[in-house]
């Protein structure tokens, strides 16, 4: 049977980050002991540094980086083309017409 899905608060994801990033310890060692599945918590800190590479730059303030979401990170899983990109348009008929 399929386990219900945890909701973590945003004192919690920043914790483990911090802990992540301060620490250097391996992210699946810190997943471990805190009880949070490794993949949920790479998530985590990948969107932490994309957040504030971007504010480095100059590219986002605070709120707009906290509501980014994936930063427009494309995850497995998630993946989303546009009709224009990937196989579909590679092969498309009109792309390799001879007339």
């Amino acid at each position: 049977m399929a386990e219900k899905r945890r909701k973590y608060d945003a004192e919690f994801r920043e914790g483990a980050v911090r802990i992540v990033l301060e620490t250097g310890k391996p992210s699946a060692e810190v997943a471990r002991d805190l009880g949070v599945h490794e993949g949920t918590l790479q998530t985590w800190v990948y969107r932490a540094k994309v957040r504030a590479d971007a504010e480095a730059r100059g590219g986002l303030d605070k709120s707009s980086a906290r509501n980014c979401g994936g930063c427009g990170r494309k995850t497995p899983g998630s993946a989303r083309r546009s009709p224009s990109s990937g196989w579909s348009a590679m092969f498309s008929s009109d792309r390799w017409s001879s007339g």
